[in-house]
């Protein structure tokens, strides 16, 4: 084994979605918002929130508890907005995601990261980076790029892309 892989660390902010810990990879992370007015959107998937505008971008907010199956919480004042870039198809998609709250940024070496659990959790697996060890918790690691259905990924990108109705309104004009 390459020994500059076994202590190289990572930065992860990590957030609280009901009682569990997750992580991502702080180089997916563009900022972090404190709760703003999201608006609806009709036939959006039910983990779909809504977007929002941020400076003049629409920015569509996944609840990640709906994500995950997790049942849904009331908004606190700790509810925040995890501002992410993942791709899809090389082309890079800005997602919002609503967390219960943002705890830390913190380093983990590759020892502290084990491969992810067989079952014993609500997510599908392929999800999951990894489990960090922190103290005697552990922190479940997310992929971020592949919490989401290519079918996610393209309604992502639709969001910014006019409805045929206005393509062809937009036409007629």
């Amino acid at each position: 084994m390459d020994t500059s892989a076994r202590f190289e660390t990572t930065q992860y902010l990590t957030f609280s979605l009901d009682d569990e810990i997750f992580a991502v990879e702080i180089a997916k992370v563009r900022e972090v918002l404190d709760l703003i007015q999201i608006t609806r959107v009709p036939r959006m998937p039910e983990f779909m929130r809504g977007v929002i505008n941020l400076r003049g971008a629409v920015v569509p907010i996944t609840d990640m508890r709906l994500k995950f199956g997790m049942p849904m919480a009331k908004d606190t004042v700790h509810t925040c907005i995890i501002v992410l870039e993942t791709e899809i198809d090389g082309d890079p998609v800005i997602i919002g995601a609503l967390a219960d709250s943002v705890r830390e940024v913190l380093e983990l070496k590759a020892e502290d990261i084990e491969p992810p659990p067989r079952m014993g959790t609500h997510l599908k697996t392929e999800f999951i980076k990894g489990m960090g060890k922190q103290n005697d918790s552990f922190i479940i690691i997310l992929d971020i790029d592949r919490i989401f259905s290519t079918e996610d990924m393209t309604f992502f990108q639709s969001v910014n892309e006019p409805s045929e109705d206005e393509a062809e309104a937009d036409l007629a004009a």
